[in-house]
């Protein structure tokens, strides 16, 4: 029996440059919850950007934020079930070795806000109008009021090119490809973060269907009943899960 959907977002739910939910997954979304079966996005955007993205059915929904550093239960809004969070002198010092590298920029994530300190303007503009984060401007990293749960190295010319340079640096965190130009740091991931909120609704891994298309999919897929991968996916990602699909509307409409 299925009784919770776990579904990544970029590059899963939206392909290239859409920025719109298309309009069948809402009607998937609304079926399975009068089945009983929850539905959750899991993602390394905020939650103040997934609740936008998602706002017809905001409220019914959990949400896995930061690649699952924060959990958040159904609700208008909805509880923290789960927070998961860094040691901030090491993510500050994960944040100084980011900017010194060229052509890359800092993302310091708190519970529900995105904190820049800008080296170039186009940053700004990405995490707050195409990705929709409430986004605050600081000087410098040590600036940031709050806990960190993650922290993220968005690299223009590539996020493979910067992996293997800071993720053997810093091991106590976890680091993932989670886009072209994205390497993200947690202590965390989606897939303790799925745990935490398996426990909290009292709902069993294998009762979960999840749907993936990158590296920091990985510690979700390989947790639950049924994983599927996005058939452009890595070729060693492809290997490693044999269930693939085009798009995820394809298969919500074969649960049952």
């Amino acid at each position: 029996m299925i009784r919770l959907v776990a579904c990544d977002i970029d590059g899963t739910l939206l392909h290239g440059d859409e920025k719109e939910i298309a309009p069948v997954i809402w009607e998937e979304i609304i079926r399975l919850r009068r089945k009983g079966i929850l539905f959750c996005p899991a993602s390394g955007r905020q939650y103040s950007s997934l609740r936008r993205l998602f706002a017809p059915v905001a409220g019914e929904l959990a949400y896995l934020c930061e690649n699952g550093a924060v959990v958040f239960g159904p609700g208008s809004p909805g509880p923290v079930l789960g927070k998961t969070v860094m040691e901030r002198g090491e993510a500050l010092r994960l944040c100084e070795e980011i900017l010194a590298q060229p052509q890359c920029e800092v993302l310091i994530s708190g519970e529900n806000t995105s904190y820049l300190c800008p080296k170039q303007g186009d940053i700004v503009d990405h995490i707050r109008y195409f990705v929709g984060n409430n986004v605050t401007l600081l000087d410098r990293p040590d600036q940031v009021p709050e806990e960190m749960v993650k922290v993220s190295a968005y690299c223009r010319e590539g996020a493979e090119r910067v992996e293997p340079v800071l993720s053997p640096r810093w091991k106590q965190f976890h680091g993932a490809i989670a886009g072209e130009k994205w390497l993200d740091f947690t202590l965390a991931d989606k897939g303790t973060g799925l745990e935490q909120l398996c426990a909290a609704l009292g709902v069993e891994l294998g009762e979960v269907v999840a749907f993936g298309d990158n590296y920091n999919d990985v510690p979700m897929l390989k947790r639950v009943g049924r994983a599927y991968l996005m058939e452009n996916a890595a070729e060693p990602l492809r290997q490693r899960f044999p269930n693939h699909c085009r798009r995820v509307e394809d298969i919500l409409g074969t649960i049952e």
